[in-house]
């Protein structure tokens, strides 16, 4: 397969952790950090290696008619990015009749450096309830590593600081935003 090959020899990225996410058939995935437009096509090529269907949400804009297509094609669904919790539950809607569905979204919602994760995700984690995977964007050691699932609890707080160690010290591809 030709991602696999360029995902692998060409660029030289590896996989660590979990290797059986192929088994889970309901998540939400959270891939940080999100630093440059170049996380897109490195998680796109990751996808494609390991064989992981997954969709994502980006922002309407990108969803144009040059290049909607693409996006739609690759798996993306369109949203306004706005805080409305509204749509937590209409993205949360996303995984109800569906045996497999894995959503992946950047905790930051930006590609810029973030003091607080949104959190979005873990609400849709919630709602649907899905567990949620952890999926490094490691570009100092070119690699994705991939947590076992986690469900999160009715305590946000002390969930957030186990999720956000899991990212602790992986460099994104913009280190100062990382």
């Amino acid at each position: 397969m030709l991602a696999k090959f360029i995902y692998f020899s060409v660029l030289g990225w590896k996989v660590k952790g979990t290797k059986n996410i192929e088994n889970i058939n309901r998540a939400v995935i959270i891939a940080a950090p999100h630093t440059s437009w170049h996380d897109f096509y490195i998680g796109a090529l990751f996808r494609s290696a390991i064989k992981l269907k997954a969709n994502f949400i980006a922002k309407k804009s990108l969803f144009n008619p040059f290049t909607g297509w693409f996006f739609k094609f690759m798996g993306g669904w369109p949203v306004i990015r706005k805080n409305n919790e509204k749509q937590v539950q209409s993205i949360a809607n996303m995984f109800i009749g569906k045996k497999h569905f894995i959503l992946a979204i950047s905790p930051e919602g930006t590609r810029q450096k973030v003091q607080k994760w949104k959190t979005g995700f873990y609400y849709i984690a919630k709602l649907a309830d899905v567990p949620i995977v952890m999926i490094t964007l490691d570009y100092k050691n070119k690699e994705n590593k991939i947590s076992k699932p986690f469900f999160p609890t009715d305590d946000i707080d002390s969930d957030f600081d186990y999720l956000q160690s899991y990212f602790k010290g992986v460099e994104g591809k913009i280190p100062k935003y990382s």
